[in-house]
Parts: structure tokens; C-alpha cells; sequence
């Protein structure tokens, strides 16, 4: 999906929109993603493996098709949803997410790298909450020649090399600056040299983030600017992940960095064929012992590109490849496959909002009628969620959303301010509503749409819905390559009333204690400005506060409660109009077992992954 602009994945892959240009950021992207096979949502579509019910066997390739290739190699740039898929094979962190199908794990941070979660009573965290010491377990090696220990060292040149300023190394400063000491000071320099090899290697050799240190080899202290709830989240994002001193003599992520890639993981990419091909084997420096996450089954995994959704879906089900890479299961496939039963189809909840409408609260159109809340407010009850959910695949993917948090998000409380029968919208009341806001006669909108995938459709309900309550909706496409950066993310765009609505989508970049993916990039309004997310200014002084305040709480409960308090409040002042939370259909060959669902790539962890044998 590529998650461009402020670091959270936004919607482009899979069932979000069943191509690989993923909308804007934003991983991307939960209640916790509970597995639904077809047959018994809420269980895994192949629980007796999962369960333990089958005896593992090493050994095979897995082989992913898809249409497209990653956005980036480089742990410091790669922010598409499909490039976790692999990332998650080559590349460790300190902290990560389990392989689970319980809901209540799945989406709870653990020991990676690190020995253990640092807790107050463990001595790991201060008593103010600002200081994370974390000690790294001994075992773990990089695949160079010969192989060596991956130290707290490395974790500090990690976070150095998020600051790069060359164009392939956009990384997600965002989540880092304002979070730990002196990461804001270390960029803003950072920016200023010159972007060569060298003067890139000599910057971050002689310059040091006060707030990142290597105590020893094996332990590596953050000292934050204030208490946050969700550090462990940040770190648990790959691109938290340490880095080998191999990699200052590269451009971030260009052509030669792709050739010569460095693995902790259990597999290592030896072969790297731009926009065709990519294979990972065995890394013979990694060892089960020293990785509490990962199993690494089978010997290779291969990821071929080049086909459609379609044709990749055909494949899988003939038996020539085993998983999608980029694409979903096709949203015309998915009756057939449920009314047969079909055991390789999986359905899961994922807790995305996508799409979603929101309002240009700048646009000088109808003498600024979408500054009005109640005029937002009306709109409100225009929406028909069921006819959108259909684009999408139909009730048995798409439930009806109506608030900024989807489920599995902390401080998520089920609500419906703007209640319609059977979530099907409410025309007359609209019009009552714009009646009394002072526009009897409607409205003239201009609505942005992305000329791809499922989006014109979707962009063509709501012009349907809106006319039934008096609005007129003109639709202006534009490429999906360009809807984010060279139009949302366009302030002077916004402002010169070029667009009314449009129907973006969001993935968060993690689940659970997620407002610092969720809220804050797509609603703080003092983010607003050239690449922000806050794309229609939503700036309200109550949200803020409320961002600041769950931000800086120092314990999961009380964020929640924050977080809460500005979704009531966001809904209040209709910020947006929410349409869905999605779920994932992916699709498998007869010869895939264990196949456990990942949040954070929207696909099956290639690490727990077992095929028959003499397949």
C-alpha cells in the first residue's frame, strides 16, 4: 500500500484496493485481526495445523506471485505493506509481533532482539517513564563473512540512517522527532550535508543522537522527551531495525544496496531482479536459539512478479504458486470460493477504515460551506455504507464504520452519532439538515478520485447518495500514482477549492495502541501543511489537546481514554464521513500449512509456513 507522505501506511494492496500503489501511508493497513476461515469466521482456515494438528516439516520453496515489486529494500525506507511480507524474514528488531491467531496476542509486543520487555519493576524503564534501557540477547548474527554479532552498535546506526536525506531514504522521522532526545537536532543536521557517500558516512560517524546510546555491545539506552505508552510500538516497526556498518558504504536503497543486502533473519535475499523477481534462502548465520518468533520452515521463498489479481488467483488455485504477493483475492471470486467452502480461503478482520470521505474544510466553494460543522454534520447522513461495502466484496467483508477508530484500535467504544437505517443513509434528513445550516438550494461539489482500481465506483455512490439529498457531485480523476503527493498533499490546492471531498483510505502502521498512527497524522491539524495527512485541515483546538494528552500518557489506559475523547469529539464536528472496517481475503495452495494471518502486511508470516511433503 504504498504508505507515502507521514509514515502510516494508506490503502492500495490487497483488499484494500487490489493493486500495489498503496494510497498514502499510513502500513499501512485493527480489532485484532481475529482468523476467519470462510467456513467458521473467527477460526483459522486451517486451525488443525495452526493448532498443532499437523507435525511441521523443513524443506520446499514457497512461491508468491503478485503483479508489482517493493517500494524499498532498506529497512529505513520500505513502507509498503507487501515489502513487510519479506522484511519480516531478513530483518529483526528489538521488539516485533508474534505469529499468533489468538487477537489477543497477535497485536501485543514482544521480545526480539531484545532479552526481555522492559518494565518499571524490571529496572528497563525509569520511574518517569523517559528512560528505556533495553539488553540485546546474544546469539543473533549478521550473514557477512565472517558472520558477527549483531550489538546495541548497530541498533544505534539503525536509527541514525532514518535521518538520511537522499531521496530513496524517506524512512518515518515523524514517529522518532518529538519522541526521543535530541532525533529532531541530529535530522535537521543531517539535512544539511551533502548527499554523497562519503559525507553521508562522515555525518553519521561524528554526529550522535543524544537520546540513542550503546551503553555496551549488548545493551542500548533511548532517552525520550516525554513518557509514551507506545515506545515499544515504535520500535517494533522494521524501521527501528539495527543496520550493519556495511551500509554506509551505499546510497540508501539504490541499485547497489538492493545487490548487497545483510540479513539477522533466518533468510537471507540472494537473488534481486528489479520489478520480476526475488528469492530468499536459508540464512546459515541465523539459529532457531537465538530467535523466539520466527520457525523458518521451508528452504527458499520465491517472489515472482509480472501477473494480474486475476492471474495470480488462477495460479494459486491450480497449484503453480502458493500465496498472492501484492494482490487479494479477487472480490469476484469470493462467493464461489465461500459457497464451495473452499479451506484455502481466509477471511480476516483487520480493523482498517478504508475508504473513508473527507471534507476540504479550506475550499472557498459554497461560500465556505464545508467550514460549517453543521453542514459536515448533514452530510453525514447522505452515505449509504452498504453500497459501498458491496464495491468492497459484500457484508461478509465490510461492516458498516461509524467513527474515526476501527475496532482494535485503543480507545475504540462503539458508536453511531449519525445513526440511518441499516446504515443505508437518511436523503430526507440530509436535506432537512442542509435546509436549516442555511442551504436550502444544496450544493455544488467537486469530489477528487483516484482513476483506478475500485475507487471511480465507490467515488459514484456517493455522488449517487449526495444527489439525493440535493448535492451535486462532479467528479474530477486523477492518476492514482498522483492523488497523494501531487494533489491531497497539496495545500495550494486545497485552498484555491480545486476539491470538495475525496475518498482516501488508511492503514495504521501497528494495532492496538495505534492513535500516534491513527488520529495524530490524520488529524492534528498543526501537522498541516505540504505532505501532511491532515489533508482536509481538520484543526481543532479539543483534538489537539486530546492528542497531546493521550500521547503523552505514560500507561495504555489512560491514552485509551484520550484517544476515546477525541474520536467523540472528531465525530462531533463530523471530521470526516467513515464508511467501513474492512477485512482481508487471502488465498492459498493445497500444500500450504500453518498459514497464520500478520496485521502488519495484511498476509501470512512466510516464517511459520510449512509445505506438504513431495509437493
Amino acid at each position: 500500500m504504498p504508505r507515502t507522505t507521514h509514515r502510516t501506511r494508506t490503502l492500495a494492496l490487497g483488499a484494500v484496493l487490489t493493486s500495489v500503489a498503496l494510497a498514502a501511508a499510513g502500513c499501512t493497513s485493527g480489532s485484532s485481526p481475529k482468523p476467519g476461515g470462510q467456513n467458521s469466521p473467527g477460526t483459522s482456515a486451517d486451525a488443525a495445523n495452526v493448532n498443532g494438528g499437523g507435525t511441521p516439516v523443513k524443506g520446499g520453496t514457497l512461491k508468491l506471485l503478485g503483479n508489482s515489486d517493493v517500494d524499498h529494500l532498506d529497512t529505513a525506507s520500505a513502507y509498503y505493506s507487501v515489502s513487510y511480507v519479506i522484511e519480516r524474514a531478513y530483518a529483526r528488531q528489538l521488539f516485533t509481533y508474534p505469529a499468533a491467531t489468538d487477537p489477543n496476542k497477535v497485536n501485543a509486543v514482544v521480545p526480539d532482539l531484545a532479552t526481555e520487555l522492559p518494565t518499571a519493576a524490571n529496572g528497563g524503564i525509569s520511574a518517569d517513564g523517559l528512560t528505556y534501557t533495553i539488553h540485546l540477547r546474544q546469539g543473533p548474527m549478521w550473514n557477512t563473512t565472517p558472520a558477527r554479532a549483531v550489538t546495541a552498535q548497530d541498533e544505534v546506526l539503525g536509527m541514525k540512517r532514518l535521518c538520511n536525506p537522499t531521496q530513496n531514504s524517506v524512512g518515518a522521522p515523524s514517529y522518532y522527532e518529538g519522541v526521543i532526545k535530541g532525533f529532531s537536532e541530529y535530522c535537521a543536521g543531517f539535512a544539511k550535508v551533502k548527499q554523497t557517500i562519503p559525507d553521508m558516512k562522515a555525518y553519521i560517524t561524528g554526529h550522535d543522537i543524544s537520546g540513542v546510546t550503546a551503553v555496551d555491545a549488548n545493551t542500548v539506552r533511548f532517552t525520550l522527551v516525554k513518557p509514551a505508552s507506545d515506545f515499544l510500538n515504535i520500535l517494533a516497526m522494521p524501521f527501528s531495525s539495527p543496520a550493519p556498518v556495511e551500509y554506509l558504504n551505499y546510497m540508501p536503497d539504490d541499485a547497489n544496496f538492493r545487490q548487497h543486502t545483510i540479513s539477522d533473519g533466518p533468510y537471507q535475499i540472494t537473488s534481486y531482479t528489479p520489478s520480476q523477481s526475488i528469492k530468499l534462502d536459508r540464512n546459515p548465520a541465523w539459529t532457531k536459539a537465538a530467535d523466539p518468533v520466527r520457525d523458518a520452515y521451508v528452504d527458499h521463498i520465491q517472489v515472482t512478479e509480472g501477473p494480474d489479481e486475476a492471474a495470480v488467483q488462477q495460479q494459486i488455485q491450480a497449484g503453480t504458486a502458493d500465496m498472492e504477493w501484492d494482490t487479494s483475492v479477487p472480490t469476484a471470486s469470493i462467493p464461489a470460493l465461500r459457497a464451495t467452502k473452499d479451506p484455502r480461503l481466509g477471511i480476516y478482520t483487520s480493523g482498517i477504515s478504508n475508504p473513508f470521505l473527507i471534507f476540504n474544510f479550506q475550499s472557498p466553494n459554497n461560500g465556505g460551506a464545508l467550514a460549517k460543522p453543521a453542514v459536515r454534520q448533514a452530510l453525514e447522513y447522505a452515505i449509504d455504507k452498504v453500497a459501498i461495502g458491496q464495491i468492497y466484496g459484500g457484508p461478509s467483508l465490510n461492516t458498516p464504520l461509524d467513527q474515526t477508530l476501527p475496532p482494535g484500535s485503543l480507545g475504540y467504544q462503539q458508536m453511531d452519532p449519525y445513526a440511518t437505517p441499516g446504515s443505508k443513509g437518511d436523503a430526507a434528513k440530509c436535506k432537512s439538515m442542509l435546509a436549516a445550516a442555511g442551504y436550502p438550494n444544496g450544493l455544488q461539489l467537486t469530489d477528487l478520485v483516484r482513476n483506478a482500481g475500485k475507487h471511480p465506483a465507490v467515488a459514484q455512490s456517493v455522488q449517487t447518495d449526495l444527489k439525493a439529498c440535493g448535492v451535486t457531485v462532479t467528479l474530477d480523476p486523477v492518476p492514482q500514482g498522483d492523488y497523494y503527493g501531487k494533489y491531497l498533499g497539496v495545500p495550494a490546492i486545497a485552498k484555491a477549492g480545486k476539491w470538495d471531498i475525496s475518498e482516501p483510505g488508511w492503514i495504521p502502521d501497528w494495532f492496538g495502541n495505534n492513535g500516534r498512527s491513527t488520529i495524530e497524522p490524520l488529524f492534528d491539524g498543526r501537522t498541516y501543511g505540504p505532505g501532511a495527512t491532515d489533508w482536509g485541515d481538520v484543526n481543532d483546538a479539543q483534538v489537539n489537546a486530546l492528542i497531546d494528552q493521550a500521547l503523552a500518557a505514560s500507561d495504555e489506559t489512560t491514552a485509551a481514554g484520550f484517544w476515546h475523547q477525541a474520536d467523540q469529539r472528531l465525530m462531533a464536528i463530523a471530521a470526516i464521513v467513515p464508511f467501513e472496517s474492512q477485512s482481508t481475503p487471502v488465498f492459498r495452495s493445497d500444500r500450504v500449512h500453518n498459514a497464520i494471518f500478520e496485521p502488519f502486511s495484511q498476509q501470512y508470516d512466510v516464517n511459520e509456513i510449512w509445505l506438504s511433503p513431495n509437493s
